[in-house]
């Protein structure tokens, strides 16, 4: 039993932002029913790295992470008949989460306000770029937008170089986090009060959260691998091609440690380059955490898969898909003694229309077979 088992959630976001954190939910249990469409397929199913043919639209390996624990169904909702289905699940739903552009759901008739003549306790999150309201509201972006806005990409890079943004939509991994709370947070009080309400969360918002800090400074800088309140902050070349470790020395005794496991007179940044160049990353910061020294191998993407100790963890989950193979899908980055999460794979696209319209909802599968036929169900 998940933590989340009965907890029940009509899923319309796509991409990453809102299926982010319908995963999290999902994966503790909670049934998801993810709306979608082959007439409008989730860019997230177009997103590489894929297996095999790129066309495939089963065959995306970021959607096969983003979406594990959930089922899908295709509702066409530029078809009325379409949006009459889906008010259908509204109506079974506890939660509703969607991620579209600005005025998107009020036009096709799944406004908050027509989700509360469905549902009168209905919970709607919103997950925007810059959100529903204030002088931003309507913003159209991605989450590197997001990151231009909220001071990252400031940040990022080296002193004295040009903004650099993030490799990826950060703020698509930012914000479902923050979206995961206020759900939970919205279904705690409807359990007190018996009231829905409608959640707002931005991008920009929890980007600018995280690092609020930095912004204390009147003009904070690049600083790097630097860290002021360090006396060595960086990393560092070992032996091999493209090898690295990760090393922070914040006292005196420590600096006076690393000095004496490198061999040197003194910790000063180029002697520590100059001696780690020869040694074994994985070695040599083993040999350094024994002192106290806070210091990790740099890896890269294949290390990280591999990684032993996350194996041993049990981070990963190796579930079968169709199109992927058997594949390792990372579990949730926490553990619950009593309602362990419970991860199965991605679905198919429409692999779970039966399901839910007929068994679920309550359709005649003739009604269903010719509501396809007719692109609604599609």
């Amino acid at each position: 039993m998940g933590a989340l088992d009965g907890l029940k959630i009509a899923d319309f976001s796509w991409v990453g932002a809102g299926p982010r954190a319908t995963k999290d939910l999902a994966d503790n249990g909670a049934t998801v029913i993810k709306i979608e469409s082959r007439k409008r397929l989730d860019l997230g199913r177009r997103s590489p790295p894929f297996a095999g043919d790129p066309n495939d639209h089963d065959g995306s390996a970021f959607f096969a992470q983003t979406n594990t624990s959930k089922q899908s169904v295709t509702i066409n909702l530029s078809d009325p008949r379409g949006v009459d289905v889906a008010r259908q699940l509204v109506a079974w739903a506890d939660v509703v989460v969607e991620n579209f552009g600005p005025g998107f759901m009020d036009r096709i008739g799944l406004g908050y306000d027509e989700l509360r003549r469905i549902r009168p306790d209905i919970i709607l999150a919103s997950v925007s770029v810059a959100g529903k309201t204030g002088p931003m509201a309507g913003f159209r972006g991605y989450g590197n937008s997001a990151a231009a806005h909220s001071g990252h990409a400031w940040l990022s890079g080296w002193p004295e170089s040009e903004p650099h943004m993030p490799p990826l939509a950060y703020g698509d991994v930012v914000a479902p986090m923050f979206a995961t709370v206020a759900i939970l947070a919205a279904l705690e009080y409807r359990a007190r009060t018996g009231e829905g309400q409608h959640l707002d969360i931005s991008q920009i918002e929890p980007m600018v959260h995280v690092i609020a800090d930095l912004y204390a400074e009147d003009q904070p800088a690049k600083p790097g691998n630097d860290d002021a309140q360090f006396i060595l902050h960086g990393v560092f070349p070992t032996a091999g091609e493209d090898q690295w470790i990760a090393i922070a020395v914040e006292t005196d005794a420590q600096a006076a440690a690393l000095a004496q496991v490198l061999g040197l007179a003194a910790a000063d940044a180029d002697a520590v380059a100059a001696a780690t160049a020869t040694q074994d990353k994985h070695d040599l910061a083993a040999r350094l955490a024994a002192q106290g020294i806070a210091a990790a191998p740099v890896l890269d993407g294949r290390e990280v898969l591999e990684n032993p100790d996350l194996a041993a963890g049990g981070h990963y989950v190796s579930l079968d898909h169709p199109v992927l193979g058997r594949s390792q899908m990372p579990a949730p980055p926490y553990r619950f003694d009593r309602t362990p999460a419970g991860l199965f794979r991605a679905p198919l696209l429409g692999e779970h229309n039966e399901e839910v319209f007929v068994n679920m909802l309550g359709l005649s599968r003739e009604e269903v077979m010719e509501l396809g036929r007719e692109g609604v169900l599609a």
